[in-house]
Order: C-alpha cells, then sequence, then structure tokens
C-alpha cells in the first residue's frame, strides 16, 4: 500500500512538473500532503512536514545568502577585470576567442546561476564570432560546457541533491573537486579543437576594438572598483572556506552578504536596493527548497520512501545493486532529457538512493554520481530548462542544431568525469 501510493505520487509530482500545470512549490507541497492524508495519517502530517523543513533548512539559507552575496559583488565589479582582460586577449585569433568564451562563461558562473551566464557571455563574445565568421553553434557548445561542467556548493543540482539526500553540501562537494578539474581539462582541451578548427575558415579582421564592452548608467552607478581587493580576498576566504568545510557555509555567506554590503554600499538606502535586485532570484530558489523540505519530510516520515525502496530492491538483480551509482552516473546526462531538476532530485534520487543502500552503497555515492550530469552537463539542453531557450534564443541557433553539435561533447564530459570518479575512488565500482 504505502509503495504504491509513494510510486503514484513521485509520479504525479513529475507529471504536474513537467506538463507545466502547477509551478513546483505547489507540487512539492500539495502532492504529498495529500498522499499523507489518504495514507490515514491525518494531522500528524504537519510534524512530518517541519521536521522535513528542519532538515533543509541551513541549505536553504546557504542558497539565498550566496545568490545575494554574489550578486552584490558582481554589482561591485568585481569580476569586471577579469572579464575584461579576458576580451582584450582574446584579439582575433579564433583558438582564443573559443577558448576564452569558455574561461569567461566559467567564470560568470561561479554565481551559480546558467541563465545570467549566458546572459553575460554569450552578448559579449557574440561580436567577436560574426566578425571573425566562427560558427555561432561553437559559442553555444563551450558556453554550454563550462557552465554545465561548473556544478558549484551553491548550484541548483548541488542544492537539491543536499536537500533530498540530507547529506551536507561540503561533503558532496569536496570530494568532486578532482572530478571536476578533469572536467574542465576536457572542456578546454575541446574549446582548443574547436577554435583550431575554427581558424581555418576565419576572416582576417582588425583586433583593436573586438573586445570593448560598455556598462549601462546603472551599472556604472554601483560600481566600486576601489573595493576590488577587499572583495575578491573576501570572496576567496569564503570559498576556501566553503572546500575545507571548517565553516557551515550558510554562516560563510550571511556573513559574507552583510560585509559585502558594508564595504562595498553603506548607506542603508542602498543596502535595501542591492538586496531587492537580487531578492527575487534567492527567494524563488528558497521557496522551492523549503517545499521541497516538506516533501522529502512526509516520504521519509510515513514510510512512503522505505516501502519505495523495498519495492524497487526486489526487482534489481543482486549483481547489480553496488552498480547503481556507476549506471545513474553514465545516465546522468541523458536524462536531464527526460527529468527537470526538482522532479529528479527530489523525486527519483531519494528512491535510488534507498534502493542501492538496501545493496551497502552510500547515499552520498549516488548523489556524487548523479551530479556528474544530471541538469549539470545536462542542463544546457534539456528542453525543461529554461536556460537552454536563452542560449538558442542569444545565439540565433536552433534548438535541434543546439543538441546535435553540443549534446554528444556534454555527454562526453560526463562520461570522462565518471571514469574520472571511478579511478580516483569517488564513487565505488
Amino acid at each position: 500500500m504505502l509503495a504504491t501510493l509513494g510510486f503514484l505520487t513521485v509520479g504525479a509530482l513529475f507529471v504536474l512538473i513537467a506538463t507545466g500545470r502547477v509551478t513546483p512549490l505547489v507540487a512539492l507541497v500539495l502532492v504529498p500532503l495529500l498522499a499523507s492524508l489518504i495514507g490515514g495519517f491525518g494531522l500528524e502530517t504537519a510534524s512530518f512536514i517541519v521536521r522535513g523543513v528542519q532538515q533543509i533548512a541551513p541549505v536553504a539559507a546557504m542558497f539565498v545568502f550566496a545568490i545575494l552575496y554574489f550578486g552584490i559583488i558582481s554589482d561591485a565589479g568585481t569580476l569586471d577585470p577579469a572579464i575584461d582582460g579576458i576580451l582584450r586577449a582574446v584579439g582575433a585569433r579564433p583558438t582564443r576567442v573559443v577558448m576564452g568564451s569558455a574561461l569567461l562563461a566559467l567564470l560568470i558562473h561561479l554565481d551559480g546561476s546558467g541563465a545570467v551566464t549566458f546572459l553575460v557571455a554569450i552578448p559579449a563574445m557574440l561580436p567577436l564570432y560574426d566578425r571573425l565568421g566562427i560558427d555561432r553553434r561553437v559559442l553555444a557548445c563551450v558556453t554550454s560546457m563550462a557552465a554545465g561542467v561548473n556544478f558549484l556548493p551553491w548550484t541548483g543540482p548541488m542544492v537539491r541533491a543536499s536537500a533530498s539526500l540530507g547529506v551536507p553540501v561540503a561533503d558532496l562537494f569536496r570530494p568532486l573537486v578532482p572530478v571536476q578539474l578533469v572536467g574542465l581539462a576536457f572542456v578546454f582541451g575541446v574549446a582548443y579543437l574547436l577554435g583550431r578548427r575554427a581558424e581555418r575558415g576565419a576572416k582576417a579582421v582588425d583586433a583593436d576594438r573586438l573586445g570593448a564592452r560598455t556598462l549601462s548608467e546603472e551599472e556604472r552607478h554601483v560600481r566600486r572598483p576601489g573595493r576590488f581587493w577587499i572583495n575578491a580576498a573576501l570572496t576567496l576566504a569564503i570559498m576556501g572556506t566553503m572546500v575545507t568545510g571548517a565553516v557551515d557555509p550558510a554562516v560563510m555567506f550571511m556573513t559574507g552578504t552583510a560585509l559585502a554590503l558594508v564595504v562595498n554600499y553603506p548607506e542603508p538606502s542602498i543596502q535595501r536596493a542591492r538586496i531587492d535586485a537580487h531578492a527575487r532570484a534567492a527567494m524563488l530558489m528558497s521557496g522551492i527548497l523549503l517545499a521541497a523540505g516538506a516533501f522529502t519530510g512526509i516520504m521519509k516520515e510515513t514510510g512512503m520512501l522505505a516501502a519505495m525502496a523495498e519495492s524497487a530492491v526486489r526487482v534489481v538483480p543482486p549483481a547489480w545493486g553496488p552498480r547503481i551509482p556507476v549506471v545513474l552516473a553514465t545516465l546522468s546526462m541523458p536524462l536531464s532529457l527526460v527529468f527537470d531538476p526538482d522532479s529528479f532530485y527530489l523525486g527519483v534520487l531519494p528512491v535510488v538512493a534507498k534502493t542501492a543502500q538496501a545493496f551497502g552503497v552510500e547515499p552520498i555515492h549516488v548523489g556524487q554520481a548523479a551530479l556528474l550530469g544530471q541538469m549539470t552537463t545536462g542542463f544546457p539542453i534539456s528542453p525543461l530548462t529554461p536556460a537552454t531557450f536563452l542560449v538558442v534564443g542569444l545565439t540565433g541557433v536552433e534548438l535541434g542544431a543546439h543538441q546535435r553539435f553540443t549534446g554528444p561533447l556534454l555527454f562526453g564530459a560526463t562520461l570522462v568525469m565518471t571514469v574520472a570518479a571511478l579511478v580516483l575512488g569517488v564513487i565505488p565500482l
């Protein structure tokens, strides 16, 4: 009974979110709530929700303040010297332009937003591609690859995996750092080869002003170039602490946001304006995470999750059980074309992790396997994410052409990282 109810709950969640009938927040709250009531748990459901929300709160807090922090330091112009330096350095050499595009996307994606990455990197680099006669699919490809492999602790897939499995973000992320470095080496290797190929048909142009960019009046108004070194040191301190795990990430970003506001915008009115400028993105995702807490709380406390896992264990061949992380890692990127991040990480992943646990596999390994492709390398070509349509809209490339050109390379990045994760012992074979 509980297993059937659980599978129906996950199925309903997927259908409602995938078809756009309701928002993820609504589905994550109402679907499990209704299932719990049908299961006869009555008012006890409220306590299930509270326990789930309490578990998720630190992750939600980290995400809110990470978005605010990176928004504030970007407003202050901390990334400007690096962005302008890249644009100046690439000149009119196609190989440099393509590799510079990947580096620029990687840098901008520090805030964890694929949409922001494409909105900044593609318009900045597109004039160079057009003037040099480089295929626009190359720009769509390398920016997608750089953003896709750059799965940081505050990115959506990472915080969702942490929330659904109850594993601290730092524990998920730290072992993946060398794997990610291997993935980034693959990205820049591909960018170099695409750039070399582009040189054969490139146009000869004057490079004097190719890298110039201009800021809007509003952007100039909030820039604080005199605070660059303070902001850079603060950012390095936060990210270094994140990697070591010495202090909870939520505390670091909370403190960092307060310091960034005081250092760059001492006036309370401007502080409020900068918070308002980034509050929508922060609150939207934090709301979904807290709703996910309600979902996971109900699924765990009612016993639906355990019952689903027990049911799944009966159909998984014993020899395949310990290899669930390897299979999941290999399929993780294509799964982005089928599952949106909420339905996968919050609905499917807990069931897979619980099933794998019955075969002696730790949930953390299942989460790390999923992060090698599911809505990381897979998100820039998935029709289930708005960022995909930003890529094709900004570059003017057809969706199908983008998927055919970029998809195999993104899948290649996942396979390379999967091999690296196996060799380094991050996920078990």
